[in-house]
């Protein structure tokens, strides 16, 4: 909930809306409510977006399990792992802080300051803090020490005069996972009953009471009492009162916000696994009173929800329960339509925080969120939220950027949307779009079927097999095909969650032109090719081949032997919409297989030439901080074998594109790195942004920090269960075999695995050491990088590279 001091003196006073209150239902759209911060008082001055004007800007940053408060015009998340970010307008984020470590801005000697949790959590780790400001204006950081894998865990509090710390402790007053012994509510530790004292959130009640909600998976979600002058617990409350979960149900990051119009306490939730696999998936509940009991949008009591006995992660048992406001989904970006890659879409986004603006009544989301085929990396994201009809938050589909509602005419909203439907269900699986229309009979047609009316200025109902969903329509920016669209969101009666994103109105034959235009492959390939058979808004597309021993007719190449030679085969598309059809041809050339061989050897002895015999690739470019930018500076200095190349953290190397051509190759290097950062590569390899291999020498909080070689292609992580040191020579080296890889460090196997990915498909990837497109460059020496193509090295062959004398 949001919590200025102002809250606590005076009486709630609803602030007029720039749009009617009638616009939005019996409850309207969420008004006056407060924030975590005395300061917030003053007015929010964020810009109103044109939506005929400018792309909004965004920029990034990383705090998993981001807690909101408002500090005068700025608003601060502080989450997981001592990570904290600032914004002004919430699309525009400052890095404030990103890992535990001595240095650290807000506690800057961390590992003495809390030394009593780290020691009972047998951990260095820390998981979501929320700061809070009370009454003496200063500012308390509740934070939490659990290593993860258990419930033991130490709950506690920091103080700080300045938002952005340094925070000092006033000491534990929760523990929880004391094996044996008894704990707070003097009963012996039970994990199937009693909470991990993890993910706080503190808030003031409608009449000014000081609450803490916490708790995850082991006995579920708790609340206690506070006491409002000193930030501890009121005595004699053990663990408190129990909210929901229980029996190691997967449910964790409690946030509760009470809303002053519906006169409800709202408790956001997240339930699954946080990682890319858990179908981690945002929640909610509401109470007449901050303690509960809650009930979900079908009256089910929330205390009464958690896994079935003896079991563990019983996500069955409780994923029919709570209003399931967003989990996995992907607006597909379909042949033929705007833009680039895949689309637009989220995995596992969580942990959610809430704040309702004062003055315009504008409630935000904030959590964050990883990506389709982008692994363990996150981001946090803010998206606007509004009451629907039935006094239930629904959140806009699209990420904020300035919008707000507006009256909407039905001219507007007739058309072509993609669709999601979000369901009930904990999973990976994403949700992919499907295509609807809006009809102008008011019927919904295409892949679901029901009806669909506007009621007030902006307000949808459908009602789809049955159910009937309330929301809103909203104008926002859709990223993939960078343009204003119409969009909806709603919720049923059972919890269920639907969005829609508003296509352009285009004919048969425009349609079908889209598709000739962007349907294109490359004239050389050295793999299968995707033939797609589908395209947007249902066209279809059949194929035929004039060699379908080469290539068939749904893709499948057989690359000719050397001494047969490169075989030319051309394809013919055959695109339909309707009563409407275009053909369109291609003439593609096989490239026969290649000779296993060395094709490239970097020593870096004062240069960058390639000293690989009998073959053409030339030397590697210096480059900036991203592998497509030009600048930096690469020195050299003593390595393993003569000189090494010196990386200074903002430069990289461009090596010569197609030194790989075949699913075959062995990949070779020798690193000594000054630091470790989440997802600096070493070796990059792509076909496109979005297939590509990297070898990074620490991958992300998330996953477990494992030296890895990682694909975004299909996404496939090869950890090694390890992380190199810095300041010393480590040999790395990973093979893969049609699919098979193999991943050594220091000669020693540290991964083998099958169905890696087919990253390079053609003649022409391109490569790189020590950047890629996204993350910080790498810090460090690196030496002697040879790449075979054509050619897995056997485990004698690598042991051999590992060693210094050969």
């Amino acid at each position: 909930m949001n919590k200025t001091i102002k809250r606590l003196l005076v009486t709630v006073l609803l602030v007029t809306l720039l749009i009617p209150a009638t616009a939005f239902g019996q409850f309207g759209n969420n008004s006056s409510s407060t924030s975590k911060s005395k300061a917030s008082e003053e007015n929010n001055n964020r810009p109103h977006m044109e939506f005929q004007g400018d792309a909004p800007q965004f920029t990034e940053a990383s705090v998993h399990d981001p807690s909101v408060i408002k500090v005068g015009d700025t608003f601060y998340v502080f989450g997981s792992h001592l990570a904290a970010a600032k914004t002004d307008d919430l699309m525009n984020w400052e890095q404030i802080s990103t890992h535990v470590h001595d240095g650290n801005p807000l506690i800057p000697n961390v590992f003495t300051e809390l030394a009593e949790a780290f020691e009972w959590a047998n951990t260095t780790t820390l998981w979501a803090a929320d700061v809070i400001q009370l009454e003496d204006g200063r500012f308390y950081m509740y934070y939490n020490a659990c290593e993860g894998t258990s419930p033991r865990s130490a709950l506690g509090v920091a103080v700080a005069d300045d938002i952005e710390g340094p925070y000092e402790d006033l000491g534990i007053f929760l523990k929880s996972g004391m094996w044996g012994q008894e704990s707070p509510d003097g009963t012996i530790y039970n994990a199937n009953i009693h909470p991990n004292a993890i993910d706080p959130e503190n808030f003031f009640d409608k009449d000014g009471n000081l609450w803490m909600v916490y708790g995850s998976y082991s006995g579920g979600i708790f609340i206690l009492e506070m006491d409002r002058e000193t930030g501890f617990p009121k005595p004699d409350q053990g663990y408190g009162t129990h909210l929901m979960g229980g029996n190691h149900s997967r449910m964790e990051g409690a946030y509760i916000e009470y809303n002053a119009e519906t006169d409800f306490y709202y408790l956001y939730v997240t339930f699954g696994g946080l990682d890319a696999a858990g179908g981690y998936n945002m929640r909610v509940a509401r109470s007449e009173n901050p303690d509960g009991p809650y009930y979900d949008a079908e009256g089910n009591l929330m205390s009464e929800v958690r896994g079935a006995p003896g079991t563990f992660f019983d996500d069955r048992s409780i994923e029919p329960y709570g209003v399931k406001q967003m989990g996995n989904f992907l607006f597909k970006r379909e042949l033929g339509e705007p833009g680039t890659g895949i689309g637009h879409g989220y995995v596992s986004p969580g942990h959610n925080s809430v704040y309702t603006d004062e003055e315009t009544g504008q409630m935000f989301m904030f959590f964050h969120t990883r990506f389709p085929e982008r692994g363990e990396q996150h981001e946090i994201r803010v998206h606007q939220m509004f009451m629907n009809k039935d006094g239930w938050p629904v959140i806009a589909p699209y990420r904020y950027a300035g919008e707000e509602l507006e009256k909407v005419n039905r001219q507007d909203v007739i058309g072509d949307y993609k669709f999601i439907n979000h369901g009930k269900d904990i999973s990976a699986e994403i949700k992919e779009s499907v295509h609807i229309t809006l009809e102008k009979n008011n019927k919904i047609s295409g892949e679901v079927n029901g009806t669909w009316k506007t009621t007030g200025h902006n307000q949808v109902e459908l009602i789809i097999d049955g159910s009937v969903y309330n929301g809103v329509f909203v104008r926002q920016w859709e990223p993939t095909s960078e343009s204003y669209v119409m969009a909806f969101t709603a919720l049923s009666k059972e919890g269920v969650a639907v969005w829609g994103s508003k296509l352009e109105n285009k004919t048969n034959e425009e349609i079908v032109e889209a598709v000739y235009k962007e349907l294109n492959f490359d004239e050389t390939i050295i793999s299968n090719l995707s033939l797609p058979t589908k395209a947007t808004r249902n066209t279809k597309i059949t194929w035929e081949t004039s060699n379908s021993d080469i290539i068939s007719e749904t893709g499948v190449v057989n690359r000719p032997e050397a001494v047969t030679g490169d075989q030319e085969v051309t394809l013919t598309a055959t695109i339909t919409k309707d009563e409407v059809t275009k053909s369109k041809s291609f003439t593609i050339v096989v490239l026969a297989q290649g000779e296993g061989q060395l094709v490239a050897h970097y020593n870096f002895n004062d240069n960058l030439e390639n000293h690989a015999e009998n073959v053409s690739f030339g030397p590697g470019t210096v480059t900036g901080n991203r592998i497509d930018n030009e600048g930096g500076t690469i020195t050299f200095t003593d390595g393993v074998k003569g000189k090494a190349a010196v990386f200074d953290g903002s430069s990289g190397i461009r090596l010569p594109n197609g030194l790989i051509t075949s699913h075959t190759y062995t990949v070779s290097l020798w690193l000594n790195p000054d630091q470790l950062t989440d997802f600096t590569t070493s070796f990059f390899g792509a076909r496109t942004p979005d297939r590509w291999v990297s070898l990074v020498p620490r991958g992300g909080g998330f996953a477990n920090y494992d030296t890895m070689v990682w694909s975004g292609t299909a996404w496939y992580d090869a950890p090694t269960g390890m992380k190199i040191p810095t300041g010393e020579w480590t040999h790395i080296a990973f093979t893969v075999d049609e699919g098979k890889i193999t991943v050594y460090v220091n000669g020693e196997e540290r991964f083998t695995g099958t169905g890696f990915p087919n990253v390079f498909t053609t003649a022409d990837a391109y490569f790189g050491l020590g950047v890629n497109h996204w993350d910080t460059p790498y810090k460090g020496l690196m030496d002697e990088l040879k790449i075979y193509d054509n050619l897995a090295l056997t485990a004698e062959e690598i042991v051999l590279l590992a060693n210094r004398d050969e």
